[in-house]
Protein backbone atom coordinates (compact mmCIF):
# COMPACT_ATOMS: atom_id res chain seq x y z
CA UNK A 1 0.00 0.00 0.00
CA UNK A 2 1.27 3.45 -0.90
CA UNK A 3 2.39 5.45 2.13
CA UNK A 4 1.69 8.98 0.86
CA UNK A 5 0.96 10.65 -2.46
CA UNK A 6 3.89 12.99 -3.08
CA UNK A 7 2.29 14.32 -6.27
CA UNK A 8 -0.63 15.61 -4.22
CA UNK A 9 1.38 16.77 -1.19
CA UNK A 10 4.26 18.38 -3.13
CA UNK A 11 2.74 19.42 -6.46
CA UNK A 12 5.43 22.04 -7.22
CA UNK A 13 8.12 19.39 -6.88
CA UNK A 14 6.22 17.09 -9.22
CA UNK A 15 5.83 19.89 -11.76
CA UNK A 16 9.61 20.41 -11.63
CA UNK A 17 10.22 16.69 -12.15
CA UNK A 18 7.83 16.68 -15.10
CA UNK A 19 9.71 19.65 -16.57
CA UNK A 20 12.86 17.49 -16.46
CA UNK A 21 10.95 14.75 -18.29
CA UNK A 22 9.85 17.26 -20.94
CA UNK A 23 13.46 18.39 -21.35
CA UNK A 24 14.55 14.78 -21.90
CA UNK A 25 11.89 14.16 -24.55
CA UNK A 26 13.06 17.26 -26.43
CA UNK A 27 16.78 16.45 -26.07
CA UNK A 28 18.89 14.58 -28.60
CA UNK A 29 18.78 11.33 -26.64
CA UNK A 30 16.82 8.79 -28.70
CA UNK A 31 13.53 7.80 -27.05
CA UNK A 32 14.37 4.07 -27.01
CA UNK A 33 17.63 4.85 -25.20
CA UNK A 34 15.81 6.93 -22.60
CA UNK A 35 13.39 4.09 -21.89
CA UNK A 36 16.18 1.51 -21.70
CA UNK A 37 18.15 3.52 -19.14
CA UNK A 38 14.99 4.22 -17.13
CA UNK A 39 14.24 0.49 -17.01
CA UNK A 40 17.82 -0.49 -16.12
CA UNK A 41 18.25 2.14 -13.41
CA UNK A 42 14.85 1.20 -11.96
CA UNK A 43 15.88 -2.47 -11.90
CA UNK A 44 19.08 -1.60 -10.01
CA UNK A 45 17.15 0.55 -7.53
CA UNK A 46 14.45 -2.07 -7.01
CA UNK A 47 11.66 0.25 -8.15
CA UNK A 48 8.86 -2.06 -9.25
CA UNK A 49 6.59 0.86 -10.13
CA UNK A 50 9.10 2.43 -12.55
CA UNK A 51 10.19 -0.90 -14.06
CA UNK A 52 6.54 -1.66 -14.79
CA UNK A 53 5.73 1.80 -16.13
CA UNK A 54 8.77 2.15 -18.38
CA UNK A 55 8.43 -1.35 -19.80
CA UNK A 56 4.82 -0.53 -20.73
CA UNK A 57 5.84 2.87 -22.14
CA UNK A 58 8.63 1.31 -24.21
CA UNK A 59 6.33 -1.43 -25.50
CA UNK A 60 3.72 1.15 -26.54
CA UNK A 61 6.47 3.05 -28.38
CA UNK A 62 7.29 -0.08 -30.39
CA UNK A 63 10.11 -1.63 -28.39
CA UNK A 64 10.60 -5.37 -28.96
CA UNK A 65 10.01 -8.00 -26.32
CA UNK A 66 13.55 -9.36 -26.70
CA UNK A 67 15.11 -5.99 -25.89
CA UNK A 68 12.80 -5.42 -22.94
CA UNK A 69 13.35 -8.89 -21.50
CA UNK A 70 17.12 -8.51 -21.82
CA UNK A 71 17.75 -5.08 -20.32
CA UNK A 72 19.14 -6.60 -17.11
CA UNK A 73 21.58 -8.65 -19.19
CA UNK A 74 22.40 -6.04 -21.84
CA UNK A 75 26.12 -6.87 -21.80
CA UNK A 76 25.46 -10.43 -22.98
CA UNK A 77 22.41 -9.83 -25.17
CA UNK A 78 22.95 -9.03 -28.88
CA UNK A 79 19.97 -6.67 -29.17
CA UNK A 80 21.52 -3.28 -28.36
CA UNK A 81 23.53 -0.80 -30.39
CA UNK A 82 26.97 0.36 -29.28
CA UNK A 83 25.49 3.75 -28.39
CA UNK A 84 22.77 2.11 -26.25
CA UNK A 85 25.39 -0.03 -24.53
CA UNK A 86 27.43 3.08 -23.75
CA UNK A 87 24.34 4.79 -22.31
CA UNK A 88 23.44 1.72 -20.23
CA UNK A 89 26.99 1.46 -18.87
CA UNK A 90 26.97 5.15 -17.92
CA UNK A 91 23.53 4.75 -16.31
CA UNK A 92 24.72 1.81 -14.22
CA UNK A 93 27.87 3.59 -13.06
CA UNK A 94 26.02 6.82 -12.24
CA UNK A 95 23.42 4.85 -10.28
CA UNK A 96 25.91 2.76 -8.28
CA UNK A 97 28.06 5.67 -7.16
CA UNK A 98 29.22 4.15 -3.89
CA UNK A 99 30.12 0.73 -5.30
CA UNK A 100 33.70 1.72 -6.24
CA UNK A 101 36.27 4.43 -5.50
CA UNK A 102 36.10 5.82 -9.07
CA UNK A 103 32.32 6.19 -9.26
CA UNK A 104 32.09 6.81 -13.00
CA UNK A 105 35.33 5.54 -14.56
CA UNK A 106 36.94 7.50 -17.37
CA UNK A 107 36.63 4.60 -19.81
CA UNK A 108 32.84 4.46 -19.32
CA UNK A 109 32.59 8.22 -19.80
CA UNK A 110 34.86 8.13 -22.86
CA UNK A 111 32.78 5.39 -24.48
CA UNK A 112 29.59 7.39 -23.96
CA UNK A 113 31.30 10.51 -25.34
CA UNK A 114 32.18 8.56 -28.52
CA UNK A 115 28.48 8.09 -29.24
CA UNK A 116 26.91 11.32 -27.98
CA UNK A 117 27.85 14.96 -28.48
CA UNK A 118 28.26 17.15 -25.39
CA UNK A 119 24.67 18.45 -25.38
CA UNK A 120 23.20 14.98 -25.78
CA UNK A 121 25.58 13.59 -23.18
CA UNK A 122 24.47 16.32 -20.77
CA UNK A 123 20.84 15.36 -21.42
CA UNK A 124 21.71 11.72 -20.80
CA UNK A 125 23.24 12.62 -17.44
CA UNK A 126 20.09 14.58 -16.55
CA UNK A 127 17.92 11.61 -17.58
CA UNK A 128 19.94 9.25 -15.38
CA UNK A 129 19.72 11.62 -12.41
CA UNK A 130 15.98 12.12 -12.94
CA UNK A 131 15.08 8.43 -13.03
CA UNK A 132 17.17 7.89 -9.90
CA UNK A 133 15.13 10.63 -8.20
CA UNK A 134 11.82 9.13 -9.39
CA UNK A 135 12.94 5.72 -8.11
CA UNK A 136 13.70 7.14 -4.69
CA UNK A 137 10.29 8.81 -4.48
CA UNK A 138 8.42 5.69 -5.62
CA UNK A 139 10.39 3.20 -3.50
CA UNK A 140 10.26 5.35 -0.36
CA UNK A 141 6.51 5.92 -0.63
CA UNK A 142 5.79 2.41 -1.97
CA UNK A 143 3.99 3.45 -5.14
CA UNK A 144 2.13 0.39 -6.42
CA UNK A 145 3.12 -0.99 -9.86
CA UNK A 146 0.32 -0.51 -12.37
CA UNK A 147 -1.38 2.18 -10.31
CA UNK A 148 -1.22 4.72 -13.16
CA UNK A 149 -2.94 2.46 -15.70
Amino acid sequence: MQRIDVSRLAPEAYRAMHALERFQRESGVPHPTLELIKIRVSQINGCAFCVDMHNHDAKKAGETDERLWSVATWREAPFYTEAERAALALAEEATRLSDRPDAVPDDVWAEAAKHYDDETLAALVVAIATINAWNRIAVTTRVVPGSLR
